[in-house]
């Protein structure tokens, strides 16, 4: 979750004005907000997220203990690769997340041989992620979701019609699995380049070679 600090703060003479932050991380919302509070020269202080939600520090405060035990600050890869030849597609998906206080990596690729281009096989490779952030709990909580796919990505943040029946029928499944889950999805596009791991777990979906698996990573 992001939010922005929102405080009166108080002169020693009693003179008043109230400053409102940039958007931040919750966690670092609440170290700033505790060191404000500490100076003596708070009045009043709160948080506001992006449903305009007001959260007291001791609220927060609550939020940030309980979801350390949840995944959450969820960055989610996926690509999907169609061969035009043999009429089969791979999906694939890498999301990493915290938990516990560990930084973790899961990856997932599927095969299929029921869908119709690529655009659809980028869609399907999208729900294979969100069916495993069901799978880990994930709820109530925003997830940064990264393609190389412009079709996908425009269509779904609004900036490109889904004209086609096929695409608009997974562009409504995606947004019912988000509604369902409650999670505000943040859209990015990078580039092929940029999105190297889900694109080699789709080939390798497309290559017969299946891929589960969970990992801690290690910082150096």
């Amino acid at each position: 979750m992001h939010v922005i600090i929102e405080w009166t703060y108080k002169t020693p003479k009693g003179a008043t004005t109230v400053l409102r932050s940039a958007e931040m991380p919750a966690a670092q919302a609440f170290l700033l907000a505790e060191d404000m509070e500490r100076t003596g020269r708070v009045k009043s202080l709160h948080c506001v997220d992006r449903q305009d939600t007001n959260w007291s520090l001791k609220e927060l405060k609550g939020y940030l203990k309980e979801i350390d035990t949840e995944p959450h600050n969820i960055t989610l890869y996926f690509d999907g690769g169609f061969d035009r030849g043999t009429r089969q597609a791979g999906l694939g998906c890498a999301i990493y997340y915290e938990q516990n206080g560990k930084p973790l990596r899961l990856r997932r690729n599927a095969f299929s041989s029921e869908l119709k281009s690529n655009n659809e096989a980028e869609y399907a490779a999208l729900y294979l992620a969100l069916v495993e952030l069901e799978l880990l709990n994930v709820h109530h909580l925003p997830v940064r979701i990264i393609g190389d796919s412009q079709v996908v990505i425009n269509q779904l943040n609004g900036e490109w019609p889904a004209l086609e029946k096929e695409l608009a029928s997974w562009a409504d499944k995606i947004d019912a699995k988000l509604e369902q889950l409650h999670i505000q999805a943040e859209y990015q596009l990078v580039s092929r380049k940029d999105n190297s791991e889900a694109d080699r777990l789709a080939t390798q979906a497309l290559n017969g070679i299946d891929i589960t698996g969970l990992s801690e990573i290690v910082k150096e």
